[in-house]
């Protein structure tokens, strides 16, 4: 990703000449500002059994970012960075937090992703258009990722200055009164070298406070490199009032010659409270170099969703299976 670095005395001189803001002047002087976008426009087939989602549509993805760093005289890192994006006719800043780092580690302050983000290992995460193909059943897991506490709310994370090859990490969103529910997320990941290739242990943990039943959400996963091949195997648990949930994942990816990365993925999930309640999916996909920053990527994917003998009253009786063909366009600046 290409990167624009707006020269600090350059920033400076803009500010001194927008009224009202003398106090910003001072604080750009010696920051560096980053500035990067990415956007991606994709085609979907689906084939379903169910008529309402079988056919074809477009959707689009953008986002910009700005990232300012300041060194102060003490040694810390301070920085603040600002996400916009914009997402099927929607668009919203999606991340804004603060960061402070230095020996001690870095604390992030604001509207940020929970730690299961960083440290959690999905087998998905190198597949570069993994479809979440949404199922009849909205509660039903469709991958191994952290399912929860990781939305950009109001929080507080932590993380520890990296040691040897762990690294490891804390978050915390408040509610805000006595009635609410209290989220915190932890996380860890451990990188090592084994006769060439790169192994990575990694597993996050996130826990909703309730008055009664608490939810939780945990993510393992192992990621092995070797040379052109990577290869991940994940699993990830969901409980919460009514759902026990098991997801196991297996993905591998390989870049040939030419550039072309093939990937493929395979991922089942059940619920053991609701009898018989199953979802599975297997793809494979090409990502293709069409230039510097810009990338096409086409996808197969095969799904089934079972619903079972004891699914709960305010989910939709009827399964569904089906494949879904996708063409995407990325570009990153």
């Amino acid at each position: 990703m290409r990167k624009l670095l707006i020269n600090s005395t350059a920033l400076a001189t803009v500010a001194a000449l927008t009224a009202g803001i003398t106090t910003l002047t001072a604080s750009v002087a010696v920051a560096d500002v980053s500035i990067s976008a990415s956007t991606e426009f994709k085609y979907i087939s689906r084939s379903s059994t169910i008529t309402t989602t079988d056919g074809t549509s477009t959707k689009s993805d953008s986002e910009v970012k700005f990232a300012f760093t300041n060194k102060t005289d003490s040694g810390l890192t301070v920085g603040y960075t600002v996400e916009m994006f914009s997402d099927g006719g929607d668009s919203a800043i999606d991340e804004s937090s603060l960061s402070i780092a230095g020996g001690f580690g870095k604390v992030v302050l604001g509207d940020n992703d929970g730690v299961g983000d960083n440290f959690g290992i999905a087998a998905t995460d190198i597949i570069a258009e993994e479809e979440n193909v949404s199922v009849v059943s909205s509660r039903m897991s469709t991958k191994t990722d952290i399912i929860m506490g990781n939305a950009d709310s109001s929080k507080i994370a932590y993380f520890l200055p990296a040691m040897g090859g762990f690294t490891a990490g804390i978050s915390h969103a408040d509610s805000g009164n006595t009635s609410g529910t209290d989220t915190t997320s932890y996380g860890a990941n451990y990188t090592m070298d084994a006769g060439g290739n790169t192994i990575t242990i990694g597993g996050a943990t996130t826990t909703t406070e309730a008055a009664t039943t608490d939810t939780d959400s945990q993510n393992m996963g192992i990621k092995v490199v070797s040379g052109n091949l990577t290869v991940v195997v994940s699993q990830g648990t969901f409980e919460a009032v009514d759902e026990d949930r098991n997801a196991q994942g297996v993905a591998a990816s390989y870049k040939l010659a030419n550039g072309v990365i093939l990937g493929a993925f395979t991922v089942n999930a059940e619920d053991d409270l609701d009898a018989g309640e199953e979802y599975s999916a297997s793809g494979v996909e090409a990502q293709y170099v069409i230039a510097t920053g810009l990338t096409a990527v086409v996808g197969v994917t095969d799904y089934e969703y079972k619903v079972g003998t004891n699914a709960d009253s305010d989910m939709s009786s009827v399964g569904d299976s089906g494949t879904v063909t996708a063409l995407a366009i990325k570009a990153t600046f």
